[in-house]
């Protein structure tokens, strides 16, 4: 009865909140699921039963799971209506750690504005039930104001920080006129607990860079840095693939002298450009690493995702690398802000060899697949590599099937 009496005085603002709050509650606590047939906009399309992951039902991040907070004003005299004063546009390209066993992500968030900012969302699990901290993070700038930043990559080194390390991009003012003439640069912050960042300079290189990664542990007694050489803001030029580089102090990071250890070549996957996604995870058999390559088709650039693997004793060195894509968008996946995309600058590696791939979709959303160590290893060592011509790949695709037949 005393509910029914507070529900019947609620005003129609108040009753507007509730169903608001209840809808966003049902969002944020719906349980997700692995799924191989989906229902999407042109009709029924299966996701690919590789046996390489699962991917799941749902995204684990929209701009609809952000926090109501940080878009309504609550006041019923300021917001008579309930608008929304701040509105979100997408949640992608999240770096991630698992910390004192909660799986965190720090995402990307762009709001209408086209400004992107890092909001932490954490989840009991790493599959659903993620929900954003209450604040989006505070990240200190450089002398050089910074107009926008993006797509951190996460490292937890072994000299006891969290790094992150992600592109800063301003205007190019040696163009005036030019309005979407812009410069890249790859800003370094560290932390202990992910609220409190201190901000390092930026990295000095030869080139602009986008897509750099920090690698885990000390090489040769010096910080490493898997880099992406670019002639421009977007197209690489002479930049040649991903990049390797040295430097002894990372709060000053500068890399001197860059050589490319993962090479693009022609009208493969990784035809326009290729970079390292989130760092490489250290297995028994070598350094497990995943990136994203570019090539370029008449309806744009197609982002797909990739892996391939670094020996042990020296992390520059590919033992090897599977042909072709490893991830690609699919269905509904294919849609939204940057039709074809898929990008990926976080991963998690549970205890039991459980791996967690957070993958974009579109640059609008966020999605997970779920792998393992020995599943990608496996992948990696005994997928065949790319032949680099239309004959090399018949004739291994003839040993598959004279292998076989043969059974």
């Amino acid at each position: 009865m005393q509910q029914n009496i507070i529900t019947k005085n609620m005003t129609a603002f108040e009753e507007k909140v509730k169903a608001l709050r209840q809808q966003h509650e049902a969002l944020l606590s719906r349980k997700n699921e692995p799924v191989t047939a989906h229902v999407g906009n042109f009709g029924t399309f299966r996701f690919m039963e590789n046996g390489i992951y699962e991917k799941y039902r749902y995204p684990v991040l929209t701009a609809e799971h952000t926090p109501l907070e940080w878009k309504y004003d609550f006041c019923e005299q300021d917001n008579p209506f309930l608008m929304q004063r701040i509105m979100m546009n997408a949640v992608l390209n999240a770096g991630a750690i698992k910390l004192d066993g909660k799986y965190l992500l720090v995402c990307r968030v762009e709001g209408a504005d086209r400004k992107s900012f890092f909001a932490v969302a954490e989840s009991p699990n790493g599959i659903d039930n993620f929900r954003f901290w209450e604040e989006p993070i505070t990240m200190p700038d450089t002398p050089t104001p910074t107009t926008n930043i993006y797509d951190m990559r996460i490292t937890q080194h072994e000299d006891g920080w969290i790094y992150s390390v992600f592109c800063a991009e301003r205007h190019d003012d040696t163009q005036p006129g030019n309005l979407s003439a812009a410069t890249a640069t790859a800003s370094i912050a560290r932390t202990k607990d992910l609220v409190n960042w201190e901000r390092l300079p930026d990295l000095k290189s030869k080139s602009q860079q986008r897509n750099v990664v920090l690698h885990p542990e000390f090489v040769d007694g010096c910080y490493a840095f898997y880099t992406r050489p670019q002639d421009g803001f977007i197209d690489t030029g002479s930049g040649g693939g991903i990049g390797w580089g040295l430097c002894d102090d990372i709060t000053h990071a500068e890399v001197k002298e860059e050589r490319i250890i993962n090479p693009r070549h022609y009208h493969t996957i990784m035809e326009v450009k290729n970079g390292e996604g989130p760092h490489p995870l250290k297995t028994e058999k070598g350094w497990l690493h995943l990136a994203h390559g570019v090539r370029n088709t008449a309806d744009g650039l197609r982002y797909v995702l990739y892996m391939y693997m670094t020996a042990l004793d020296d992390p520059t060195r590919v033992i090897a690398q599977p042909g072709g894509y490893f991830l690609v968008p699919e269905c509904d996946e294919y849609i939204g802000d940057v039709m074809n995309v898929a990008f990926a600058n976080g991963w998690i590696k549970d205890d039991n060899g459980r791996i967690l791939i957070y993958y974009a979709t579109a640059d609008t959303r966020l999605h997970v697949a779920v792998s393992d160590v020995g599943r990608l290893v496996d992948y990696c060592m005994h997928t065949p590599e790319d032949g680099l011509t239309t004959s090399a790949s018949v004739e291994t695709i003839k040993r598959l099937v004279e292998k076989n037949r043969r059974r």
